[in-house]
């Protein structure tokens, strides 16, 4: 026989970061705005270097709408009882996308950086300096911004939830604003420090090269957002420390270690710092009630959905004989 017993948090379908979401739009306007000027002046003053980080700054506006546009969505269908775990995958699926038009760029960059190379045109260093400083500080205006949504976010998150949990929420969409303009005021420092050594030292093979590398310092960090959203998107974190703990609830009660065996554990991510569980036991110990073990896990506050099956056995001993 077994029993079967199943909890949802009211909190589920709870969705959005409106610190975050008008954040990204204001950014994402911003950086529209500074991306035009940066192109626009990389063509005028002939710097591919400027060029890069217009067309790298054009792929950030295009990530940091893709987020504006995730927070709303995701907080218009919150309630949409389709999603049968609320809609925050909404969020991971535009960072995994920008992502992957982050690395389309990345290999234009490369491509018209070696055009450069093979075939240099003349640069107007200093036009092209006084425009990527202009982007630099946009980029710094905006990373202020996003910082500044990502602090009110902790500190909700913070007041939600204990600190010995807190390390597993976080935004991934805000994560991924936030490194994109990073990594765009990056690639700024490389256009400004290409220009220069042009000026100063003649080296005008510089600024195509700085192309290149703010080409694979976008490939670095895409590969990188790839990697973590696609984790959550294929609900591959059976390796999160959550799972230990919610292991070690069964495997190091006091009343139910040498009673009870887990024959079965599916752990996955729901929400930013949120997680659903369905756990199967094998036990001869009859008193063990599915509402026990769940009272167990409730204490475990990003557990917010929990599913317990408990088999009993009629054998004598060591509950791995069945």
């Amino acid at each position: 026989m077994h029993e079967i017993d199943s909890w949802r948090h009211p909190h589920l379908f709870d969705t959005g970061n409106p610190a975050a979401e008008r954040g990204a739009r204001l950014v994402m306007w911003i950086t529209l705005v500074a991306m035009t000027g940066e192109i626009v002046a990389g063509l005028v003053f002939n710097s591919m270097a400027l060029l890069a980080d217009g067309w790298h700054m054009a792929t950030h506006a295009f990530a940091i709408g893709l987020s504006a546009f995730a927070y709303a969505t995701a907080r218009r269908y919150a309630r949409d009882t389709r999603f049968a775990f609320g809609t925050w995958k909404v969020e991971i699926l535009a960072s995994f996308t920008s992502a992957l038009f982050l690395l389309g760029v990345a290999a234009a960059m490369v491509w018209q950086s070696i055009a450069h190379l093979l075939d240099p045109q003349p640069i107007r260093f200093i036009e092209a300096m006084l425009v990527a400083a202009l982007g630099l500080g946009v980029n710094v205006v905006c990373a202020l911004i996003l910082g500044n949504a990502h602090h009110h976010h902790d500190h909700g998150h913070e007041a939600a939830h204990d600190h010995h949990h807190h390390d597993h929420g976080h935004d991934l969409n805000l994560k991924s604003a936030y490194l994109h303009v990073l990594a765009d005021a990056a690639t700024s420092i490389l256009a400004i420090a290409a220009l220069a050594g042009g000026l100063w030292f003649g080296w005008d093979w510089l600024d195509p090269l700085m192309g290149i590398v703010g080409a694979a310092l976008i490939s670095v960090w895409a590969v990188a957002l790839l990697r973590d959203a696609s984790r959550v998107l294929l609900d591959c974190e059976m390796d999160l420390p959550v799972v230990a703990e919610v292991r070690e609830v069964i495997e190091a009660h006091p009343q139910w270690a040498a009673t009870t065996k887990i024959a079965d554990l599916h752990v996955w991510r729901v929400g930013k710092g949120s997680f659903a569980v369905i756990l199967g036991l094998v036990t001869h110990d009859a008193g063990l009630k599915p509402e026990a073990v769940r009272g167990e896990l409730a204490r475990h506050e990003e557990l917010v959905h929990v599913s317990v099956e408990i088999n009993y056995c009629d054998c004598d001993g060591d509950s791995t004989a069945a």
